[in-house]
């Protein structure tokens, strides 16, 4: 057996011994655990602000579902008073100006959606035939559905025409 002294070369042998050292080893892990730590903070800050994404894709979604649904009505006809939550009983889409909800998102048929407690929904269909006139339209409506939760907000603004008539 010969003794290291010469940079990890055994000059019994002349060759490079292979390995590493106790202290190379410690070294190593701790370089590797500071770098680590460095990592999973900056991991941790993201992941802690990711909820505000996910509250926006869900302000959409439910934009998005109340506005095919105006969108689908015909676009005159009868008007139906409101009641309440339930909008199964509109049968055009000037019906649902002036929905509104508080801290509750409904389904159609005015069951409140728990998962969706803290969510509100208002809806303004205005009548704006001026927008189109150089088109010869001369019925449109401007529909805008808002979707908030706590102070954050979300605008989906569509226009219909009465393309029947």
């Amino acid at each position: 057996m010969s003794i290291n002294v010469f940079g990890g070369w055994d000059l019994a042998l002349g060759r490079r011994q292979r390995g590493m050292s106790l202290i190379e080893l410690v070294m190593a892990i701790v370089i590797i655990s500071v770098g680590l730590a460095g990592v999973l903070l900056a991991f941790s800050t993201v992941v802690a602000s990711s909820a505000n994404p996910m509250i926006q894709k869900q302000m959409l979604a439910i934009a998005e579902e109340l506005m095919e649904e105006i969108a689908l009505k015909p676009y005159s006809g009868t008007v139906v008073a409101p009641s309440g939550c339930i909008r199964s009983i509109y049968n055009n889409i000037s019906n649902y100006n002036g929905y509104a909800t508080s801290n509750y998102i409904c389904d159609a048929d005015g069951n409140q959606i728990a998962s969706l407690a803290n969510y509100s929904v208002s809806v303004a269909v205005v009548p704006d035939a001026t927008t189109f006139a150089s088109m010869n339209v001369t019925a449109a409506s401007k529909i805008t559905v808002t979707v908030s939760y706590g102070s954050q907000t979300f605008n989906l603004v569509r226009w219909r025409t009465n393309f029947a008539s």
